[in-house]
């Protein structure tokens, strides 16, 4: 079946809804009415050829029921549909030596532009690594651009990295990621839902693209332009129920429009660190993102006086408490507690005839960021 049937076919869905895959496969061979449509296919399909074909490229097929299947696919039976596309696949060809349930279990789906500019490409790579180094799975769809830059970044990162494939897992698509398919290939693992042999086309593009989506715990959109295939992906993301993360760019770059988009009317949450992203695909209370924040120094928690006395000192040449306190407009006497107060802190030093700021606070005010 999924030699005859293409990728997600609504009608399919539709036209199998009842059936087990043995009852539809019967009736596929007798072309029953409603079922002519795929006459074509059932009279030139070889199972065993798919299969032998499978073997020597190191591939295997996963059914539902498998120890190997990704129960968390199945959510496509209640997501829709999408351009056309949707449900559940009958099974997928798998190529490589992990466990594709046991891979899955902890991913993240990471999508992008092809022509994804030197920003986009250097943000995947190491959004990917730092993930594929916390132990998560990278998934993404093998394309030029974001996707295969994620893909070496989880390899650079020691970790596994998942291509769900529009071809067979035996077909390098685009050719000069032939390598990359082979590197994929020997440390983590090609996914697809067509059978060895066959080659993309623009809808079995959107078709894998729900299994990127449905396949893993969210997805990591980094660069997108307004009609990129990777909003599709965080579209299936969406109706999965997956959370949708958007990595921000340049508001001058057209690549990042589709990103800022997502966030901006989608609700995608902004992705910023690999925290961020660890953060949304964690059960909920965990790994929780520590916000950014500056050092405290020795002033933030001056009293008001103090503060207004510091900053009447002179940087460099010493000036008299009178001056002092004319400049902060305070009385001479409580300039002359704050004084002391300064010293003791190391903010301030008396060099006759008065007061200045001490060598260390000015070298700290010459290197703040």
């Amino acid at each position: 079946m999924s030699r005859v049937i293409e990728p997600g076919d609504p009608v399919a869905l539709e036209t199998f809804a009842e059936l087990s895959a043995v009852e539809a496969w019967r009736l596929l061979k007798t072309s029953a009415p409603r079922f002519e449509r795929w006459a074509p296919r059932v009279a030139e399909v070889r199972p065993e050829r798919d299969l032998e074909r499978a073997e020597a490229a190191g591939a295997r097929f996963v059914i539902p029921g498998d120890d190997e299947w990704p129960e968390q696919v199945e959510v496509l039976a209640d997501a829709g549909q999408q351009s056309r596309r949707g449900g559940v696949p009958f099974g997928l060809w798998v190529r490589g030596k992990p466990d594709l349930r046991h891979a899955l279990a902890n991913s993240v789906a990471m999508v992008g532009a092809r022509a994804c500019s030197s920003y986009g490409e250097h943000a995947a790579s190491e959004l990917a690594t730092g993930l594929a180094e916390n132990g998560a799975t990278v998934v993404s769809g093998g394309a030029y651009g974001i996707d295969a830059a994620a893909h070496r970044g989880a390899l650079a990162g020691s970790g596994i990295t998942i291509a769900i494939l529009a071809c067979g897992v035996d077909v390098s698509y685009p050719k000069s990621n032939t390598n990359l398919f082979d590197r994929i290939a020997a440390d983590g693992l090609l996914v697809s839902e067509l059978p060895p042999g066959c080659s993309p086309t623009k809808l079995r593009f959107l078709a894998r693209n729900r299994l990127i989506a449905a396949t893993t715990l969210g997805t990591v959109v980094v660069e997108a332009a307004v009609r990129s295939g990777a909003l599709n992906s965080a579209g299936w993301a969406e109706q999965c129920g997956r959370p949708v993360l958007a990595v921000p760019g340049p508001i001058t770059s057209r690549m990042s429009e589709g990103v800022h988009l997502l966030v901006r009317e989608r609700n995608a949450v902004l992705a910023t660190s690999v925290a961020d992203v660890l953060e949304a695909i964690s059960p909920l209370g965990t790994r929780l993102t520590i916000y950014p924040h500056a050092p405290a120094t020795p002033t933030d928690n001056l009293d008001p006086d103090v503060q207004r006395t510091l900053d009447a000192v002179p940087v460099v040449t010493p000036a008299p408490p009178t001056r002092i306190a004319a400049t902060a407009g305070l009385d001479l006497d409580t300039v002359q507690e704050c004084l002391e107060t300064l010293a003791d802190l190391d903010l301030v030093e008396y060099h006759p005839p008065g007061w200045r700021l001490s060598p260390n606070h000015r070298h700290a005010l010459t290197t703040l960021p």
